[in-house]
């Protein structure tokens, strides 16, 4: 078996249904007294012993939709008896503020959502802080995903928006620091949702941001990056594969989450111009190179799931699906190790590109049969 994989799961997959155009009720059980507690107790029950030995598991949450000050004990008794880890909190400002958040120009939602991150570290170095990872390496990550820091009216005000957006993380990042400087923070690109334009768009975007607030304000860039999100790319048609690369090349990989706007396998629809899917990890061939890089780079961090069981999916259909993302990575990963990288290069090199893209198929062929295996 490969060495140690951490992969994490998601507290808002597993939810009663989405509502609005499709059932919000397909699955009962998992609304109600169904907690963050409860959801950590089913991953460790019904997942855990369907995943390869070399995986271990971690949660995501948001604070203060999924875990708060009320639960935050039980939730970290939780995660410890069951053996899991906090893999990744994130502040939910969506839920909260729809005019820019840390970004807004109103100066009541700005500080009230400034307190929402700080409450959210305060959290992470408090009641949690006994779930995290032993290793230091694998601490969780603090990602700052913008809902809420978006417009939907071109202005000059924009720009004090973003030189907001700015000042208020490099804020969150000192606070954090002075906590012990311990999480991995980054933020995971979106174009649109919840508003049609967003300050982060795309993987260049939070690079640069990084660097900015390093020189406007002293933030060093160390265990600072992005959350890599496949399908935010997807959505808009920019290659994720090129993104990797770029994320890689500037050491700001510090969370991934697999999943897949679907476009890319032939089977699944879905993908530039259409609205957020968040299917579970395919088996194609984006996804092995994707996974040959990070090999390459030595990324051993948290790969999270961020996904949702179909619409129509009943509570057994929506773990399953869990599980067959998890293993389809893990297949991924199988079949970029085994890959003659070398012999790929050389083909290139020569311009053999039809050659090349046989080696590819046969990798994803590969792929497929791993997760056979697994999944069986």
């Amino acid at each position: 078996m490969a060495e140690k994989s951490l992969h994490s799961i998601c507290r808002w997959t597993f939810n009663p249904g989405k509502g609005g155009f499709v059932p919000g009720d397909m699955r009962p059980e998992w609304g109600g007294k169904f907690g963050t507690p409860e959801m950590i107790k089913l991953v460790a029950d019904k997942i855990a012993p369907r995943i390869p030995d070399n995986v271990e598991l971690g949660i995501e949450m948001h604070y203060d939709a999924e875990v708060d000050d009320k639960n935050a004990a039980a939730v970290a008794d939780a995660l410890v008896d069951n053996k899991l880890y906090l893999a990744m909190i994130t502040p939910g400002a969506h839920c909260h503020f729809g005019y820019g958040g840390v970004a807004s120009l109103d100066p009541t939602e700005r500080k009230a959502a400034e307190e929402l991150g700080t409450k959210t570290v305060d959290l992470a170095y408090g009641a949690l802080k006994k779930a995290w990872h032993p290793d230091a390496g694998k601490s969780p990550s603090l990602i700052i995903w913008n809902g809420s820091f978006g417009y939907d009216i071109a202005t000059v005000g924009i720009g004090q928006m973003y030189q907001n957006l700015k000042e208020s993380i490099a804020g969150l990042c000192k606070y954090e620091q002075e906590k012990g400087g311990s999480l991995y923070i980054g933020f995971e690109p979106k174009p649109n949702e919840g508003h049609p334009a967003m300050l982060i768009p795309t993987v260049a975007s939070a690079l640069l941001f990084w660097r900015r607030i390093e020189d406007e304000f002293g933030v060093p860039r160390e265990k600072k990056g992005v959350n890599k999100e496949f399908g935010h790319s997807e959505m808009i048609g920019l290659d994720h594969v090129a993104d990797t690369v770029e994320e890689l090349d500037n050491d700001m990989m510090v969370h991934m989450h697999l999943n897949s706007q679907g476009y890319n396998d032939g089977i699944i629809l879905g993908g530039p111009g259409k609205y957020d899917i968040d299917h579970g990890t395919r088996v194609n061939g984006m996804n092995i190179a994707i996974a040959g890089l990070i090999q390459q780079a030595g990324f051993s961090r948290w790969k999270g799931h961020d996904m949702q069981t179909r619409a129509y999916d009943n509570v057994e259909q929506g773990i399953d699906r869990v599980v067959r993302s998890v293993l389809s990575w893990e297949a991924c990963e199988k079949a970029a190790r085994e890959l003659d990288t070398a012999g790929l290069m050389k083909a290139l090199a020569k311009r053999e590109t039809a050659k090349a893209e046989d080696m590819m198929r046969g990798a994803v062929v590969n792929a497929q049969g791993y997760f056979d295996e697994m999944y069986k």
